[in-house]
């Protein structure tokens, strides 16, 4: 049984959303791929006025108001390998429904600065999702995506997670971290399935101008004239 279906029984879960953005804690990884989840919570932090600065369940946690909803900001301290044990604790210890409950986090198979919203799904290779499944029993939790790129052939994944963003990237990446911003402002104001259909659409592609009719002219043939001889 997964800790969501504890709390269907009991149905005590608080009216707050829990959103968890996954990173790795300290200086060292600050700017990284990696840590894209802590950029997005930082930036709904700073939009919102909350303060994600209280050591709790180990986890840096702030609590306030997103567009008439409470929630509990989340920066898991674990390390990302360990993100589980964190949000394991807080779940458990607010005792948040499955409808509460959302994680960000770095995705390798979208383009930098896309982002996509899931209800579900696999950890697909990513070790802190794999690590929340794993603690929570479930894959049944919703998650906001953020492509980061794909991974360049010769490089070894874990490297490529840990190293910051090429300068020509910073641009597109804090598009995306503001993309997330407003997925997860979506969610609590239109629901999942709104937010969906409206952040994972493709862009469409930028349409070929037409090039101009113009206006066919008949060249008069000039008449020709006598050839004297």
């Amino acid at each position: 049984m997964g800790l969501f279906d504890k709390f269907k029984k009991s149905d005590k879960g608080q009216e707050f959303f829990v959103i968890v953005g996954l990173g790795n804690p300290g200086p060292k990884y600050e700017g990284t791929k990696h840590n894209i989840g802590f950029d997005v919570v930082d930036r709904l932090g700073k939009k919102y006025n909350i303060e994600i600065d209280k050591f709790k369940h180990k986890a840096l946690i702030g609590d306030g108001m997103i567009e008439g909803s409470r929630v509990l900001l989340v920066k898991p301290q674990t390390f990302m390998n360990l993100s589980g044990e964190s949000v394991r604790e807080i779940v458990n210890f607010y005792k948040i429904p499955q409808d509460h409950f959302l994680v960000i986090y770095d995705d390798t198979s979208l383009p930098v600065g896309n982002v996509r919203i899931r209800e579900k799904g696999s950890h697909g290779g990513h070790n802190g999702i794999r690590n929340i499944i794993a603690q929570m029993g479930t894959d049944m939790f919703w998650r906001i995506k953020v492509g980061i790129g794909e991974k360049p052939n010769g490089w070894d994944l874990a490297d490529y997670v840990l190293a910051k963003f090429d300068k020509d990237d910073l641009p597109m990446i804090a598009q995306g971290a503001d993309k997330g911003v407003k997925a997860v402002e979506l969610i609590l104001t239109r629901g999942i399935m709104d937010a969906m259909n409206q952040m994972n659409q493709k862009p469409k592609p930028p349409q070929k101008e037409k090039p101009k009719k113009t206006a066919e002219v008949k060249m008069e043939k000039e008449p020709q004239g006598e050839v004297e001889e």
